[in-house]
């Protein structure tokens, strides 16, 4: 029944999922692709803060920043170190599925992903310095191939977009790449405005080809000797391959992205592409919308009162997967005493108090205890009770909400989250 509107029938499903972060949309994926029934529910996730970048597996150990050329190598390290992190429950073969899954998906919606199957991809990030990513897209991958090569380029940044700089970016890897020169373009019809905070108004903008010729016009002007443009990312929101190729074309160099700070473009496409996809596919959303109470009825089910007051929606569903994220994602929260997962109060592995969470030193080595917070799993990730048994026989976790990886410092945030969730919706499928 629905609250406050009386007979309804429950919504039914074979699958609820927890989160709308990647972890919460890979999972959606794998289960509408599998032909469950599904319902995904949740704030907005972290997707639209990310860079777009997929991380698979870059730096371990932490405190050595160790940067790995193979993520496959670099993951047989550390499930070989730590053998609860949550690669150590699938095989690397089971990981690759995972993630060709998904980028098929992802370019049937119009989002091309480039990669090294083998290796990790190194390129330029907002502030100049440079990393290793596994998953690059399109756009920005003529850069990732000219870094290597350092050919004389134009990094050109738009007057005031105040979280780009190009001259920053230039000084900052001069020293390595010597070819490399800044300007300061105007942006198409933004010469009466001081300051821009958000790319995603100008990825709009650039739709209209109207301000793609105005642009292509004030970069004809400045590309001189370069072989190669970087640009903010922010070449269109919906046709972006198409905008990179009729500026290569006129301007007669290749052109790539690079990743802005958060609320970045490129995150806001990847959400789109999935909330497109998943509603395709049958899966039914509700986006804003957050888990009231579950409960556990007859056999293996649960009800769930999901949406917000005075609109309420009672759900029946088989089977749950949880990926509702760390503190960000409001999956655990920490108060004065302890950690706790927010919905299910499932049992958080973590420091044993409050004083040991962090480290004297802010900016310690290997990171802060607190990092590695999270819900323990079995092998087909189910969430365990403080006895070690699993808490319930169709519950499952996936995403940053497990415990015993640090995947910022590690560079596997979207690799565990994708990973994961294919290992839980797996799980799911053999325990129905």
């Amino acid at each position: 029944m629905v609250i406050g509107m009386p007979n309804l029938d429950p919504l039914k499903c074979d699958l609820l999922v927890i989160g709308r972060g990647m972890a919460g949309m890979a999972a959606a994926l794998f289960a509408a692709n599998r032909g469950l029934s599904t319902v995904q529910v949740g704030m907005t996730g972290e997707i639209v803060f990310a860079s777009g970048l997929l991380d698979l597996m870059g730096v371990y150990p932490i405190e050595e920043k160790k940067v790995w050329q193979d993520p496959w190598a670099a993951i047989d390290s550390v499930v070989g170190d730590l053998p609860d992190h949550p690669y150590a429950h699938l095989t690397k073969d089971e990981i690759n599925a995972s993630f060709v899954e998904v980028l098929s998906f992802l370019q049937k919606e119009g989002l091309t992903y480039c990669r090294e199957e083998k290796y990790n991809s190194r390129m330029i990030n907002p502030w100049g310095k440079t990393k290793v990513t596994y998953c690059v897209p399109k756009s920005m991958w003529s850069g990732v191939k000219a870094l290597p090569k350092k050919p004389p380029c134009l990094i050109a940044g738009f007057r005031g977009l105040s979280d780009f700089s190009a001259r920053q970016i230039v000084e900052t890897l001069r020293h390595q790449w010597p070819k490399l020169r800044a300007a300061q373009i105007p942006f198409p019809d933004t010469s009466h405005v001081k300051e821009i905070f958000t790319g995603d108004i100008l990825a709009q903008s650039l739709e209209l080809s109207i301000n793609r010729k105005k642009l292509i016009e004030s970069l004809r002007k400045r590309v001189k000797d370069a072989e190669v443009i970087g640009l903010p990312a922010v070449l269109g929101m919906h046709h972006t391959d198409e905008i990179i190729s009729e500026l290569e074309e006129q301007i007669g160099v290749p052109v790539f992205e690079i990743p802005t700070p958060p609320v970045s473009v490129p995150g806001l496409r990847l959400n789109e592409a999935f909330i497109r996809g998943l509603s395709a596919k049958g899966v039914k959303q509700f986006p804003q919308n957050q888990v009231v109470k579950i409960r556990r009825v007859k056999g293996e089910e649960f009800v769930a009162i999901i949406g917000h007051k005075p609109v309420q929606h009672t759900l029946l569903t088989k089977g749950i997967i949880l990926a509702s994220g760390r503190f960000w994602g409001r999956g655990l929260y920490a108060d004065r005493h302890r950690i706790r997962e927010t919905i299910f109060d499932l049992p958080v592995y973590q420091p044993e108090n409050r004083d040991k969470w962090h480290s004297d030193d802010l900016l310690e080595s290997g990171g802060h205890a607190i990092n590695l917070a999270g819900v323990e799993i079995d092998h087909l990730f189910r969430p365990l009770d403080s006895s070690g048994h699993p808490l319930f026989h169709t519950l499952f976790a996936a995403g940053s909400i497990l415990a015993h990886h640090d995947w910022m410092r590690m560079k596997c945030g979207s690799g565990v989250s994708i990973a994961s969730a294919y290992g839980a919706v797996k799980a799911s499928l053999r325990l129905a």
